[in-house]
């Protein structure tokens, strides 16, 4: 079956420009890889600075996937799919992958998918695991037939998208493979984050207080001044709101050292 791009205009909170909160959306099945594999990756990713969103249960689960999940989804500059044994079983995480290609279709979203000990092209025929998931799902939905060829269509565009197959990278060493994983997202995330002394005392209070006025999301400009006597921590804290803030927006920039 040839792979088809799914596209739903309408199920868009918004028509504008992309926004990204998120740098990173993880598409993962939670009793495969969620306290092994996508844990690691998960930590390996914050340790590097990379903003991720991953639902660790934290989200209510009902029948379809949550309108918050959806909107993670739409903020998220990568998408990567952990494809794993069971991943197709569940409806969950195909309703997530129908949504992350829309996304790049629509949104020009990166979508970069993971072969965790499954063979590819097992994903990509719907062979394996895949069938038996894909034949429960055919039993259950007879009537929603619509919906089932859509996760199919979805399975086998992503499948047919470059990524890692852990088995072909690293010599299937995790933890290399991670930090491969790592390497080339920062590669395509492309952003730096400013230097900020640790152990800097008070420092979150005051953050958070400048963050509430900034009031991301409104319409309008505002223009927020810090001011005080020499060595008291402004350029400190301008630095940290803009490393807590700045992956919200399509592009950033920090002027240091301005003077009249």
């Amino acid at each position: 079956m040839a792979a088809k791009t799914i596209q739903d205009d309408s199920s868009f909170s918004s028509s504008s420009s992309p926004r990204w909160n998120y740098d990173v959306f993880l598409s993962f099945r939670g009793e495969d890889t969620r306290r092994n594999f996508t844990n690691h990756l998960y930590t390996a990713l914050v340790q590097a600075r990379i903003h991720t969103f991953r639902d660790d249960d934290e989200l209510p689960r009902g029948k379809e996937i949550s309108t918050e999940l959806l909107k993670a989804i739409e903020e998220s500059r990568i998408s990567i799919i952990v494809f794993s044994k069971n991943y197709a079983s569940s409806r969950w995480c195909l309703d997530e992958l129908v949504k992350i290609l829309e996304c790049r279709k629509i949104m020009g979203q990166l979508v970069l998918p993971i072969f965790y000990n499954v063979d590819p092209s097992d994903v990509r025929k719907h062979t394996g695991s895949f069938a038996e998931a894909f034949a429960k799902h055919e039993e259950r939905f007879q009537v929603e037939t619509d919906k089932v060829e859509k996760w199919r269509m979805a399975l086998t565009e992503a499948a047919n998208l470059s990524g890692w197959d852990l088995q072909n990278v690293a010599n299937g060493h995790e933890s290399k493979f991670i930090q491969k994983i790592v390497e080339e997202v920062l590669c395509k995330v492309n952003r730096t984050y400013l230097n900020v002394a640790t152990y800097q005392v008070g420092i979150d209070s005051r953050v958070e207080d400048i963050n509430s006025l900034l009031r991301i999301g409104s319409d309008g400009v505002r223009l927020i001044g810090i001011f005080g006597m020499g060595g008291i921590g402004k350029t400190t804290i301008a630095k940290a709101v803009y490393n807590l803030k700045f992956h919200s927006f399509q592009g950033s920039c920090f002027l240091a050292n301005v003077r009249e």
